[in-house]
């Protein structure tokens, strides 16, 4: 039954492309915030100069708490926004994975400290904008006795890409990179997350384009009761 009800959950189209990008994009979030205190650590040393991580952290997580769910703010606006998600959700999943890789890019490559904590502060905001979308697209397609299962598939897989990306980028049994070089692997990570979902977009639109527009897509395709 558990198998049968996977299986139907992930055959909704809408669904499955905003729990794909859940998956990829947090696991990228993970390793950055992981990492983060030690790309700081040697653009700024904390033994040589006086350090503002802390502010940042907090700073970050408040605004994230702006959106993370169930923050009534985020359930609130996301609730009232007007967009048909089933037909720009990819395209708009590109976009904001664009922004992310370019914050964790600039980063990598600037290596000012307030840039860095500028880029930090914005990542953070975006994906947790980001996620609350995706947590209200993904529970607007399905019964509420299947959210464990999803939102738990989906967790998982994000942490096991997490493990592996751990274990090749940063561990010594692996690449064993230093920690600018990991961040721009970062960056690259979540330029192909955009890349993966633009061309999925545009897949979307020639093939609606192609139909002429006859079966309008819905904004959400719920999944039926097994």
């Amino acid at each position: 039954m558990l198998w049968a009800d996977f299986l139907q959950c992930y055959s909704s189209s809408t669904l499955l492309a905003w729990s794909v990008w859940w998956a990829l994009s947090t696991c990228g979030y993970f390793q950055v915030i992981n990492y983060a205190q030690a790309l700081w650590e040697k653009i700024l040393p904390s033994n040589e100069f006086e350090i503002y991580n802390g502010y940042v952290e907090t700073i970050s997580t408040l605004l994230g708490l702006m959106f993370l769910p169930p923050g009534a703010f985020a359930a609130f606006v996301v609730s009232f926004v007007k967009v048909s998600w089933a037909v720009w959700g990819e395209l708009a999943l590109c976009i904001f994975s664009v922004v992310i890789a370019v914050c964790v890019c600039l980063m990598d490559t600037i290596r000012n400290i307030w840039v860095c904590y500028t880029a930090y502060i914005i990542f953070r905001a975006t994906y947790m904008l980001l996620i609350t979308i995706a947590t209200y697209q993904i529970a607007a397609n399905l019964s509420m006795k299947r959210y464990a299962l999803v939102f738990g598939v989906n967790t998982f897989i994000a942490l096991l890409l997490q493990t592996l990306l751990t274990v090749i980028v940063v561990d010594s049994a692996g690449l064993g990179l230093d920690i600018f070089l990991q961040f721009l692997i970062y960056a690259s990570y979540f330029a192909a997350v955009a890349v993966i979902f633009f061309i999925a977009g545009l897949y979307k639109l020639f093939k609606r384009r192609r139909s002429g527009g006859q079966n309008e897509l819905p904004t959400t395709e719920s999944v039926p009761e097994a």
